[in-house]
Order: C-alpha cells, then sequence, then structure tokens
C-alpha cells in the first residue's frame, strides 16, 4: 500500500465569529497522506455494494486527537469528497479507512 495522496480533512460546521454571528466556516483539521483507490469494478468493491454511492476509499494512519466522522469532507487534488462511510481497519486502531462520495459543485 503506497499512500501516494496528500490529503486534508475539513470540517464544513458553521463557525461563529469574534463577535458572536455564526457564519458558514470551513476549517483544515489534519493534512496527511493517503492511499487512494477509485471506484472500479473488481471483488473488493462488489463487496462494497451497500455503499453504492462511494466513488473512492482512502486509506490513512489515525491521527491522535481527532475522531473522523461522516461530517467531514477530503480534499484530495483539487477535488472534495463527502465521507459517507469510517471504519477502523482490523480493529487495531492504526489505520482509518474512509468511503467517500464525490462532490459535484454543479449540483450544490
Amino acid at each position: 500500500m503506497r499512500m501516494r495522496h496528500f490529503i486534508e480533512i475539513v470540517s464544513t460546521e458553521p463557525d461563529k465569529d469574534f463577535m458572536g454571528f455564526a457564519k458558514q466556516g470551513e476549517s483544515v483539521l489534519a493534512a496527511v497522506r493517503a492511499f487512494k483507490e477509485s471506484r472500479h469494478f473488481s471483488n473488493a468493491w462488489r463487496n462494497r455494494a451497500a455503499f453504492s454511492t462511494a466513488t473512492a476509499l482512502f486509506r490513512f494512519r489515525t491521527i491522535p486527537g481527532l475522531t473522523v466522522t461522516t461530517a467531514m469532507q477530503i480534499c484530495c487534488d483539487g477535488e472534495r469528497y463527502k465521507i459517507t462511510s469510517v471504519e477502523n481497519v482490523r480493529e487495531r486502531g492504526l489505520y482509518l479507512e474512509c468511503l467517500v462520495e464525490k462532490v459535484d459543485p454543479s449540483k450544490g
């Protein structure tokens, strides 16, 4: 497994400014290297049939102090992906595997 892609894990939850007003915010929570696998018709992707909307898979090392959730997004190579599933690989706590769906900016 080669971690050749640089990704940013982004939170898109609203932030409050210094006066207390809510604004649509975006903050980068982590920038790490990851393994990326695009969707294709292999046995592994057939087994992931429950996630028919997933277009890619990212696997990266766990980040101490950060819990990756489905409310976050991943930015990679100028594209944005919404996390649909987060799984601890082999329950060892070393790697996380995220199934993601590509965000189409034209759809809003």
